[in-house]
């Protein structure tokens, strides 16, 4: 079984040291030829429209996967005239663009924030007479980790955010006062077959997931987003790993967006979970049965920003799982996480306050 895999970043790093206890074998495709994927697996660097290079690529693998929602959909069209391609171009399509995500979710009867689109300035300042303040002015596309997106909080704002964001076709979003954010990670099989892992609470900085905790325990919550999941997945007929991103205000689940592949909030299952998001997305893909997501403990995973903690000191404390990426340090670049993974409580505490106190 040998696996293509779009994209050369973390996330391709991590399905790729799944795979080989499964005796996949995997390939990356990338543009950029220092991805760090290429640590661990083979790597074909050429550009996405290279069709040369893709065929090279294609004739190596038995069927294709992503790691990142922002592959074109033109490379993903023409992959998936040969191989099997997971999860879907449909499903792709869909989380490509937030106008066309958010009117997928309502068509399901799912909740979201109110939103317009914008695509000049009068349509603006028209859409926040509707909308009104606050507001988020975002790109419909390539935005992640709080990039292509403007906070509004009054005309002052709308007048900075136009300036930065024209000349793409935009989004005015309501913004929601939430209580949390959470994120729920789903796979399912070719058969239809599907499981689900606990709710994950999830805190961002400026766009960018800090730390995630596992399990958010709230039975009708998990039970809402379950059924939400099932939805999208058979809609799409979905073969992998979904990420459901939600707000939640107190009362209500609020989708946010969808990632359609493994995804950073998920991280924690690698050691937390009896499977691993990574293991059950190969498994999902290559019609194996996918595995037990129950939770081995208390889970708490803490993205490492620009640089790695010293690994001799934090790997003192107890119950603590130490990942990684082996990037070179940028200005907000994950280079790696680190997990937390305890059955006892208090201990879990203990060991959670040190990291956050050294973090």
């Amino acid at each position: 079984m040998k696996l293509g895999i779009l994209g050369g970043g973390q996330l391709a790093r991590m399905m790729a040291l799944a795979a080989y206890p499964l005796g996949i074998r995997t390939v990356c495709y990338d543009p950029t030829p220092d991805v760090c994927a290429g640590d661990v697996t083979e790597l074909i660097t050429a550009d996405y429209s290279d069709l040369s290079a893709l065929d090279k690529f294609l004739a190596n693998v038995d069927c294709i996967t992503i790691e990142s929602e922002n592959i074109p959909l033109e490379c993903a069209k023409y992959v998936s005239k040969t191989h099997s391609f997971y999860p879907s171009v449909k499903a792709l399509d869909i989380s490509q663009d937030r106008l066309v995500e958010k009117r997928f979710f309502n068509s399901l009867n799912m909740r979201t924030a109110k939103f317009i689109p914008v695509n000049s300035e009068e349509e603006l300042e028209k859409a926040l007479q509707d909308i009104d303040f606050p507001a988020v002015l975002k790109t419909r596309r390539f935005g992640y980790d709080g990039k292509g997106q403007y906070h509004l909080k009054g005309q002052v704002d709308r007048a900075k955010a136009w300036q930065l964001l024209k000349n793409q076709s935009l989004i005015l979003e309501q913004f929601i006062s939430f209580e949390c954010e959470l994120s729920l990670i789903a796979a399912r099989s070719k058969d239809g077959q599907t499981v689900f892992y606990p709710l994950n609470q999830n805190s961002h900085k400026h766009g960018v997931l800090q730390s995630t905790e596992a399990p958010f325990v709230n039975h009708e919550l998990q039970q809402e987003a379950q059924i939400q999941a099932t939805r999208i997945l058979d809609h799409l007929n979905y073969v992998g790993v979904l990420t459901i991103e939600y707000f939640y205000d107190g009362h209500h689940l609020i989708v946010n967006e969808i990632a359609p592949r493994v995804h950073n909030s998920g991280h924690w299952t690698i050691d937390g979970a009896q499977t691993s998001q990574f293991e059950n997305h190969l498994r999902a893909i290559f019609d194996l049965p996918l595995g037990s997501t129950e939770v081995l403990g208390h889970c708490f995973m803490l993205n490492c920003l620009e640089e790695m903690m010293p690994i001799k000191s934090i790997l003192r404390i107890p119950e603590l799982h130490y990942h990684t990426y082996a990037k070179a340090s940028k200005p907000g670049r994950k280079v790696g996480h680190i997990t937390l993974v305890d059955q006892e409580l208090e201990r879990y505490h203990k060991s959670k306050h040190k990291l956050l106190n050294r973090s």
